[in-house]
Formats: C-alpha cells, sequence, structure tokens
C-alpha cells in the first residue's frame, strides 16, 4: 500500500519546493511532479502515468484539490477512477476531503450531488429556453449536445489505453454511441490539425 503524492503547478516558471515542503513528513513513497496548466487532461501526462500506476490499498495525496482538478465535474471524475481502483484520496489543503474518513466520504459525497444538481439545473434552463423558443417560432431544432469535456478527455485516454469499452465511455457520458463516435472522430480531427500547425 503505498502514499503516492501528485505535485502540479500551472508554469515551468514557478517552482514546486513549497509544495514539495508540505509532503517531507508523511512518508511518500512516489512523487508525480508537473510544470503544466491542467487545462487538458492530455497535457498533464505525470497525471495520466499516476492514474495507471496507482493500485488498491493505494493512498493519492495532494497539496489542494486545485492542483488535481480544474473544475468540480473534473475532480470528482478523477476521484470516481480512484474509487473504481480501490485508491483512496486525500487534500492536505482542504482536511475534510479525505475518502479515508467518514467525514471525508461525506463531504466527498456532498460535492457528487452538487454536481449532479448543476447539471440537472443547465438541464432545465436548456428545456425551458427551447419551449419558449418555439413559442416565439425561433426554435431552429435540436443543438450540439452539451458534454463534460474534462470527463471525456479522461475516458478516452481510459479506452485509448484498452481500460474501458465504448459501450461504457457513451453511458458515463450521457450519450448514444453513435453521438460518441463523432465526438471521438471530432477529437481526433482536432488534435491531427493541432499537431499540423505545430510542425
Amino acid at each position: 500500500m503505498a502514499r503516492i503524492a501528485y505535485i502540479r503547478v500551472s508554469s515551468i516558471d514557478q517552482n514546486t519546493a513549497r509544495q514539495e515542503e508540505m509532503f517531507k513528513d508523511l512518508l511518500i513513497d512516489k512523487f508525480y511532479i508537473e510544470k503544466v496548466s491542467g487545462r487538458n487532461v492530455k497535457d498533464r501526462t505525470e497525471l495520466l502515468k499516476m492514474m495507471d500506476y496507482v493500485r488498491e490499498g493505494d493512498t493519492v495525496i495532494v497539496e489542494s484539490i486545485s492542483r488535481f482538478g480544474r473544475s468540480l465535474a473534473d475532480l470528482l471524475n478523477l476521484i470516481d477512477q480512484l474509487n473504481e481502483k480501490g485508491v483512496q484520496f486525500k487534500s492536505l489543503k482542504e482536511g475534510d476531503i479525505d475518502t479515508t474518513t467518514p467525514t471525508g466520504k461525506l463531504v466527498y459525497s456532498i460535492f457528487s450531488s452538487l454536481s449532479e444538481f448543476e447539471k440537472d439545473t443547465i438541464r432545465q434552463r436548456q428545456a425551458e429556453g427551447i419551449a419558449l423558443a418555439k413559442e416565439r417560432g425561433a426554435y431552429k431544432g435540436r443543438k450540439r449536445i452539451d458534454f463534460d469535456y474534462d470527463r471525456f478527455e479522461l475516458l478516452y485516454q481510459r479506452w485509448k489505453n484498452g481500460e474501458i469499452k465504448k459501450g461504457f465511455m457513451a453511458k458515463k457520458l450521457g450519450m448514444s454511441l453513435g453521438t460518441l463516435r463523432r465526438r471521438i472522430k471530432e477529437y481526433e480531427a482536432e488534435g491531427r490539425n493541432k499537431d499540423d500547425a505545430l510542425s
């Protein structure tokens, strides 16, 4: 059962020493350190390596949740993945977020509920907006389905690594397999276009 520290700063100019100092008395077995903004999950190579490395019984420790997830949905998705592997999660700054304790599990549950509430509220507002647009005769047809891009990127990486199947990915994202295939095609085309622009 390993204790694993994940450390991140937003740019190469920033120093990780302050975060590393916080871990010095915690008997850390392995460190994953990176200097990247965290905007795109696929750019966070150390995070992806860590998520692949951890095993049941391990504990992932971070300085703060802002270093781990770039949004509430991103944070919950990462913790969900750790939970699926039987890995505990702990934040030093937000001491109540510690899935090794009953209080931490309660806080995580509240966060999950808030995230679902936020999604339901957005869906409800979209439905109300469409209904009003139809009444005014201004509805232009079905809009592109909104989805959680951070969650998609994480699931995409797991699918590419052979960890999950498309059916599981589609279910997690709340979309049909046909829609998922289109999103994957668009995402991969976007990646190729970025590579071409840099070459």
